[in-house]
């Protein structure tokens, strides 16, 4: 059935409310009574879930942690997993990042691609086919996460009260269908030391905003011995100069510091982008290097990490032939003359094990004095390129596109993880650049309705019988 008529009567709707959701910075804050990820998170919830009310869905809030809308009757139940929170916008925007501007049929925006215009684009699916008149005897639910970017509370919540969908996606990647997504876990990299007599003392090093963001900015402040001062600082513009790095430096007094600018990308490809911790990292210790002053765990983060992106030097480099190299993203760091901490975000490949991975990081990083704690982990994912779920909706892809590309596997992470039985499908179509968690992320206006065409047709297709 040809759905695209209903969808193209919506298309000012579908960008006003894709607009208005993105005008809502829901980035995670400190919680609030009945509002666990903070008051713009919940805002975009009310948002949404006020919507699809006003369309004639049910709605369900699950204690602020997650939200759905549903329709249809039935005993099995299908799935459209989205999230609403966002990553921090960054720095260095074209166009303001929570103000929904449209520039050349794109809507710019943080969560315009991840995940809010996707989102926005299953529910008004969800209204074509309900505008339609089309009895289905399976109930379609939009589950709504808070959490996705962080710590997947709203998902663990969900699946302790809620029913599991029978079969699921989630347009939190790209198309066509993903049916291996590599497993993820972040460790923290930490040590004690005393710095309080060096030559150089690092008084503070302070960069990055989540672990799964290639962080676009590090600040660095030290302390140098006075009869070096000039000198130091000389070193460190020549070294910037020949490096070809953007640092920013400013000296007072014994105290100079130190500004580096990256490229943010998501963590899962932290190869396009510039790593601006990494950078600075390089910049410290040859400094130091030159001087016959040392930091320990700055000599670590060289030796063992330095400017790479695939584990390398710290012994967990590794490929497969389903998902392709582990890549390795430095997220956040800070650090003061006696103390430091880094959290790397690491994807590695759907057939290897996430202990192995430690058990070479810890050989590794053992004789720098260096310790390494896992925060969070996620298995990969994998489903079968002959399973039914993706076979539909490969059909789907198909149908509407011309296009006859393969499944394929990604670095990133989706809710497809969390449930039995779930893939992530859309909603960024080949060609088209990787901007989540990028400065200047949008969502084509054609992308969007595309989208929302191509929804309503794998709601059906899984519905129908």
């Amino acid at each position: 059935m040809n759905f695209d008529h209903y969808v193209d009567q919506m298309l000012e709707d579908i960008i006003k409310s894709t607009q208005e959701m993105v005008r809502i910075p829901s980035v995670k804050k400190e919680p609030l009574p009945g509002k666990p990820f903070g008051e713009d998170v919940n805002r975009a919830l009310e948002y949404i879930l006020e919507l699809g009310k006003s369309m004639g869905f049910r709605t369900k809030n699950v204690d602020g942690y997650i939200g759905y809308i549903e329709f249809g009757e039935g005993e099995e139940l299908i799935g459209i997993l989205a999230h609403l929170d966002v990553v921090p916008a960054g720095s260095d925007w074209t166009y303001p990042p929570f103000e929904a501007e449209i520039h050349d049929g794109k809507i710019y925006g943080r969560g315009s691609l991840d995940d809010k215009g996707p989102a926005i684009a299953a529910l008004y699916a969800m209204k074509a086919i309900k505008d339609t008149g089309i009895e289905l005897n399976k109930r379609v639910r939009l589950i709504l996460g808070l959490d996705e970017e962080s710590g997947w509370e709203c998902i663990r919540r969900y699946k302790e009260t809620e029913e599991a969908p029978d079969v699921a996606f989630t347009p939190d990647a790209d198309y066509p269908v993903i049916h291996a997504e590599k497993g993820i876990v972040n460790y923290k990299f930490f040590q004690q030391y005393n710095s309080e007599n060096a030559l150089i003392k690092i008084i503070t090093i302070k960069g990055g905003n989540r672990p799964n963001m290639v962080p676009d900015s590090c600040d660095a402040v030290i302390e140098v011995q006075p009869e070096r001062f000039n000198n130091v600082c000389d070193n460190l513009k020549q070294l910037i100069e020949n490096k070809g790095f953007k640092i920013e430096i400013n000296a007072d007094n014994d105290r100079i510091a130190l500004k580096a600018h990256g490229k943010s990308a998501h963590g899962s490809v932290p190869h396009k982008g510039i790593n601006a911790i990494s950078q600075l990292m390089v910049v410290l210790y040859e400094c130091m290097g030159n001087y016959n002053t040392e930091n320990p765990f700055i000599q670590f983060y060289h030796e063992c990490i330095g400017l790479e992106t695939d584990g390398a030097s710290i012994g967990c480099a590794m490929e497969d032939d389903v998902s392709g190299r582990l890549t390795f993203n430095i997220g956040l760091i800070s650090a003061d003359s006696n103390y430091a901490e880094a959290v790397a975000n690491i994807r590695y490949p759907v057939t290897f094990k996430e202990e192995d991975i430690y058990a070479k990081i810890q050989d590794m990083i053992q004789k720098y004095g260096v310790k390494v704690e896992k925060l969070e982990h996620q298995s990969p994912l994998y489903v079968p390129k002959g399973h039914s779920l993706v076979q539909k909706l490969m059909k789907v892809y198909r149908d509407v596109t011309g296009d006859d590309r393969e499944p394929v596997a990604i670095g990133g992470g989706t809710y497809a993880r969390a449930f039995e039985n779930a893939v992530a499908f859309g909603a960024a179509f080949p060609g088209e650049p990787e901007l989540a968690h990028e400065k200047d992320e949008y969502i084509a206006i054609d992308s969007l309705i595309k989208n929302t065409k191509i929804f309503t047709r794998a709601i059906y297709e899984l519905a129908k019988e």
